[in-house]
C-alpha cells in the first residue's frame, strides 16, 4: 500500500485518538497521583472528570473522517490548558515533555490534512 497523505492523517489520527483515549481514562479513573496533581493546581475534583470526559470526546471526533477537524481542535484546545497548567505551576520538565508530544502530534496531524 502506498502512503498518501490521506493515509498519513488516518494513522496520525488514530495515534492521537488512542492516546487521548488513555489520557480520559486515566482522569475518569482519578488516580491518586492525578488527583492530587489536580488539587495542587488549584482544580476542584470535578474538573479532572471534566478533563476526562473531553479527552474521550476528542477520541471519538477524531476517529470520525467527518468529525476530525472538530476532535483536532479540540484535543489542541486541551493541550493548550494543559501547557498553561504545567507552565504557570512551574512543573519539571518530564511532566511537561509528553504534553509537548501530544501538541506536537495533534499539529501535524492537522498539518498533515492537506
Amino acid at each position: 500500500m502506498a502512503w498518501n497523505s490521506a493515509s498519513l492523517e488516518s494513522t496520525l489520527a488514530m495515534i492521537v485518538a488512542v492516546l487521548f483515549a488513555v489520557a480520559g481514562v486515566v482522569n475518569l479513573a482519578r488516580p491518586g497521583a492525578v488527583k492530587r496533581d489536580f488539587a495542587r493546581w488549584g482544580y476542584p475534583a470535578w474538573f479532572q472528570l471534566l478533563c476526562g470526559a473531553l479527552e474521550l470526546l476528542s477520541a471519538a471526533l477524531l476517529v470520525g473522517q467527518q468529525t476530525r477537524v472538530l476532535g483536532l481542535t479540540l484535543a489542541g484546545a486541551i493541550m493548550i490548558g494543559a501547557l498553561f497548567t504545567l507552565v504557570r505551576n512551574r512543573e519539571p520538565f518530564r511532566h511537561l515533555a509528553p504534553a509537548l508530544v501530544f501538541s506536537a502530534l495533534v499539529v501535524v496531524t492537522f498539518a498533515a490534512r492537506g
